[in-house]
């Protein structure tokens, strides 16, 4: 038994874990769970546990049903919000394999895998820091905002200031560390930024991050949701995502002769992003909602562009704290906080990569707020639109090489189907907004 195997039993022992959940996500995002007793976890590790791998979304066949989900002992937890009566309960994240071992082409987590292992045969670890957004809500269904407060508000917003101090310190609890957090530009809108990590360990956070939200939200009778947009009247919610590479110990991306501090290779990596842009995009956006966000203007970019203080630009190479190269960074601003972690993270880096690869040239910096531009002015300058829609971002999607090497066949194949079948369901409903518009004069 390894060292982190014995750590796992010894914790059982000390906080009397009697559940222990295996999570894994499927190919959409939505987590998964299947609960295991004490006495099966030492057979789990060993051995996996088998389960239909035909009944999770994208996952296989009926025929390629049998699945193993192997628990990684490294992200052993205890869930503070299930200790109850002094029993508790435990998660750890799994990778799903093949019944022959071999891992699972279908399993987000190895397709991130995959992407970091490609960095690391170049030198490069890849690290990402995420501003997750979100709503709090009184209720759903219609969503109705918990609070009125608007960005930085710090007077009388009662319990959504509340909820973001008891949601850190059980993030804290799990060993995620948070930066900051606050209240956001809408009403009901908050955001707690997670700090640093490899972009596994990011995924895996963020994941958890989800329901350490909905289930507190839920204990104190509200909502919390992660969709894009929700009020067409409101900003909607980014998942503004910080990136840099380091070789071991070396930040990649600095460079003190450089008048922005970048290096070349950060310079190669921001134009792979800027040229993969579009085909990415429906990763990176995957809900039909993704895509009112984009078009809403303000800090949510529309268009292929970078910049340094230029919030409106796809990316933006926020300034470095003097005397701390390790600070040195990009951030990337399509991302959303619907979005399956482990593949925007693994497009994102692979299309990064790519830059580097081919030693691609980086555009001109746009210095002015780009929707405030023409469209003559934008061409003029070279700056192309992201997909106005899920529909687009899928026909741009499908042709492109990267996402289909860096996703697989299997999950770029699903990943399309599902998406297109969304799209098409969308296209067919009628709106409020149509019907406020034109009922009245047709």
């Amino acid at each position: 038994m390894d060292k982190q195997s014995e750590a796992v039993f010894r914790s059982m022992e000390e906080h009397n874990v009697r559940f222990i959940r295996l999570w894994f996500s499927d190919v959409l995002g939505s987590l998964k769970s299947v609960a295991i007793a004490p006495g099966e976890v030492e057979g789990a590790l060993a051995e996996g546990v088998g389960f239909d791998g035909s009944a999770i979304e994208g996952f296989a066949r009926v025929l390629e049903s049998d699945m193993v989900a192997h628990p990684d002992p490294s992200t052993f937890q205890i869930l503070p919000w299930r200790n109850e009566n002094g029993i508790a309960t435990a998660r750890m994240f799994c990778d799903i394999r093949m019944r022959d071992g071999s891992p699972s082409f279908a399993d987000p987590r190895y397709v991130l895998k995959r992407a970091m292992d490609t960095a690391a045969d170049a030198g490069f670890t890849f690290y990402v820091h995420p501003e997750i957004e979100f709503f709090l809500l009184k209720q759903l269904q219609p969503p109705v905002p918990l609070d009125s407060g608007g960005y930085f508000d710090h007077t009388m917003l009662g319990e959504g200031t509340d909820f973001r101090r008891e949601a850190i310190t059980t993030l804290e609890e799990m060993g995620i560390a948070v930066e900051f957090s606050h209240h956001e530009g809408a009403p009901g809108q908050h955001e707690i930024d997670l700090r640093y990590a490899d972009a596994l360990t990011m995924a895996d956070n963020i994941m958890t991050f989800r329901v350490v939200v909905r289930e507190l939200a839920i204990s104190r009778g509200i909502n919390a949701t992660f969709m894009p947009k929700p009020f067409t009247q409101f900003p909607g919610s980014g998942m503004h995502s910080h990136l840099s590479l380091f070789e071991g110990d070396t930040n990649a991306f600095y460079d003190a002769a450089d008048e922005y501090h970048l290096s070349r290779t950060a310079r190669h990596f921001i134009a792979g992003l800027l040229r993969h842009a579009p085909e990415i995009t429906a990763v990176t956006n995957q809900w039909v909602n993704s895509y009112k966000r984009l078009a809403a203007g303000d800090e949510a970019p529309a268009y292929v562009s970078w910049g340094r203080a230029n919030r409106s630009a796809l990316i933006r190479v926020p300034q470095w704290t003097p005397g701390k190269t390790s600070s040195a960074r990009i951030e990337y601003r399509a991302l959303d906080s619907g979005a399956n972690p482990y593949l925007g993270y693994a497009v994102l880096l692979r299309a990064g990569l790519k830059g580097i690869e081919e030693e691609y040239p980086l555009p001109q910096e746009a210095e002015e707020l780009v929707y405030n531009l023409s469209a003559r002015e934008r061409r003029a300058i070279g700056i192309e639109e992201l997909p106005r829609n899920l529909d687009g971002a899928l026909r741009i999607m499908e042709n492109s090489e990267l996402v289909a090497d860096t996703l697989g066949e299997h999950v770029f194949d699903h990943f399309l189907r599902n998406k297109y079948a969304e799209f098409d369901d969308y296209r067919r409903q009628t709106s409020q907004w149509e019907i406020d518009r034109h009922i009245t004069v047709m």
